[in-house]
């Protein structure tokens, strides 16, 4: 499965995309971060996604920095290129979408992010997309995860996540996603201690009228031990060899490893190590 070009990619870390991968379909967990294999495909949520978080993180920063805040075209040019570096993909758009209309959902919502509260968060910058790594679970390979952005006021430390949606969340949804935040919270306590915890999620929606939220999560020790567990019980999978397809049709066809899944047949593979 390895071509001549192409190296087993070698990492002594987990991520939480990693790990997410690997539940919805370990046979593409092992394309991506075990063979190291390029996919064909990207699917153009995540090239927009990218983009829309590539100008949020530029407005934080002038903000932190105390600069003059970027304006509406300032934002648009910063989502603009952050797009052209992806040019050389093959990007894959969903039904009904070309560049040109993301492009102008990029302006709708970016000015409707404008005229939101979002752009005075409580308390005071202290990271944007600020890396923190650290021991998960002993005996597991480190986590690694960046915050989007991290606030502290006089008696808590805010870790704010950006999320776009094709809809509004609720306040389950909020509850339900919030595995990933309380990770990075554990890391960022086991640096910063003695503060409360709070967990938000700022979530702009894909729209003709972009709708902008604000939503808080409970800091859950509970579901924090369960999901390190998760990790655990996933890493044991990803040791073991346990790589194969699961196939399902929400994320199936746009999955940039069609070919090299139909070509899949069982083939074995090295056991990762870290």
């Amino acid at each position: 499965m390895i071509t001549a070009t192409e190296q087993p990619v070698i990492r002594d870390y987990l991520s939480y995309s990693a790990v997410r991968k690997f539940q919805n379909c370990p046979l593409k967990y092992r394309f991506r971060y075990i063979d190291g294999l390029a996919e064909d495909c990207v699917a153009s949520s995540l090239i927009f996604g990218s983009a829309i978080h590539a100008a949020l993180e530029f407005y934080f920063t002038a903000q932190m920095g105390g600069e003059s805040l970027p304006t509406l075209d300032t934002l648009l040019e910063v989502y603009q290129q952050s797009w052209r570096d992806r040019s050389e993909d093959n990007i894959e758009f969903g039904k009904s979408e070309t560049a040109d209309s993301l492009h102008g959902m990029a302006d709708r919502m970016l000015q409707k992010f404008l005229d939101s509260d979002l752009t005075q968060p409580e308390g005071r910058i202290i990271g944007i997309e600020e890396q923190f790594r650290g021991v998960l679970i002993p005996g597991l390979p480190d986590l690694l995860g960046y915050i989007d952005l991290l606030l502290e006021t006089d008696d808590a430390i805010i870790v704010r996540d950006f999320k776009t949606s094709r809809s509004a969340w609720s306040q389950g949804q909020a509850t339900d996603q919030s595995d990933q935040l309380l990770l990075y919270a554990d890391l960022v306590r086991n640096i910063m201690p003695g503060k409360q915890l709070r967990l938000q999620f700022a979530v702009i929606t894909k729209a003709k009228d972009p709708k902008v939220q604000l939503l808080e999560a409970v800091f859950d020790e509970g579901k924090l031990d369960r999901t390190k567990r998760i990790f655990e019980t996933v890493w044991s999978a990803i040791q073991a060899g346990h790589f194969y397809p699961s196939p399902s049709p929400m994320q199936c066809p746009s999955c940039g490893y069609r070919n090299q899944c139909e070509a899949w047949r069982g083939n074995s593979v090295r056991k990762e190590t870290v």
